[in-house]
């Protein structure tokens, strides 16, 4: 593999380290504020996930022949990528409130109890007139009133984007009024079981 290469794909490794943790922090608020087992467990997921993605990138900076002058660049890396991990250590510790239960700040507890959103998550199957559009195409705040949070592909969590596609077999994790859900669920999933 050439220099140029490594270096791209170390960057590539640090970028999804970077929107994993950031992701994880939007969760694991959102977990708090709604106080969503769901969310908190997917933070738990995407924990255990961003160790072994930081394993794998400190391993890889490591393995790279880099020159003696480029040791301080990527030395910095290395530390980006510890601080991606500590975010990522704190969202899965704001997870653990509330999956242990634990009995949120009375002032937490009022912005929940005061909170007419809600969380929901529900797949794209083969008949969803969603495939192959942009989150930014599919409209789905106006059409539902729901916010997309996060969209699981695979093993994968993706941080969503305006241009993001939507693909069968997508699982969508969404933010809304109550009322948007069965909206949801329906252009997701029509017509279909939805297995998650």
């Amino acid at each position: 593999m050439t220099a140029q290469k490594q270096f791209e794909k170390i960057v590539a490794f640090f970028v999804e380290l970077k929107d994993t943790s950031e992701l994880m922090m939007d969760l694991a608020y959102s977990a708090l504020l709604l106080n969503s087992r769901e969310l908190a467990e997917e933070v738990q997921r995407l924990e255990e996930y961003m160790d072994k993605l930081h394993t794998d990138f400190e391993l890889l900076a490591l393995r790279s022949n880099f020159k003696k002058e480029e040791a301080s660049e990527f030395l910095g890396l290395i530390r980006l990528g510890v601080a991606t991990e500590k975010i990522a250590d704190a969202a899965a510790e704001m997870a653990e409130v509330v999956l242990r239960g634990i009995e949120p700040h009375p002032v937490l507890k009022l912005t929940i109890k005061e909170a007419e959103e809600t969380v929901t998550q529900t797949c794209v199957t083969q008949k969803s007139p969603l495939i192959n559009k942009t989150l930014r195409e599919a409209r789905l705040n106006e059409e539902t009133g729901m916010w997309v949070l996060a969209i699981r592909r695979g093993e994968k969590t993706l941080r969503p984007r305006g241009d993001s596609k939507i693909e069968v077999g997508d699982v969508l994790i969404a933010s809304g009024y109550a009322e948007g859900v069965n909206d949801l669920k329906k252009l997701a999933s029509p017509e279909e079981t939805c297995h998650l």
